[in-house]
């Protein structure tokens, strides 16, 4: 199945979190909280402003994003558990530190 999400509207999968922490202590299932990163599956044509024009989302295809811990609804596509959330919900875009020396 193919989605494409409306207006201002992203799909997003969350990226799952690390299983043991940095100490080499193992979380549980029951102890993790759900991830609060995600990266971009599709994305909407973008919002209208107040004159009706079209304004493109920030975000694309493949980026990774911040989000709150309870944003977006859950939705459940060819058996993967996705996220569709607005624009504005997600908190910012996680550059890769490689691709940011390269520029530097």
């Amino acid at each position: 199945m193919h989605f494409r999400p409306l207006h201002d509207r992203v799909l997003v999968r969350r990226i799952d979190a690390e299983e043991k922490t940095s100490g080499g202590i193992i979380i549980p299932d029951t102890a993790k909280e759900k991830p609060q990163q995600g990266e971009i599956i599709a994305v909407g044509p973008g919002g209208r402003n107040e004159q009706g024009q079209l304004v493109p989302l920030d975000v694309k295809v493949g980026d990774r994003v911040l989000f709150a811990k309870w944003s977006g609804t859950e939705v459940k596509i060819d058996g993967k558990e996705l996220l569709i959330m607005k624009e504005s919900d997600l908190l910012g875009v996680v550059e890769k530190t490689e691709a940011l020396k390269k520029a530097a």
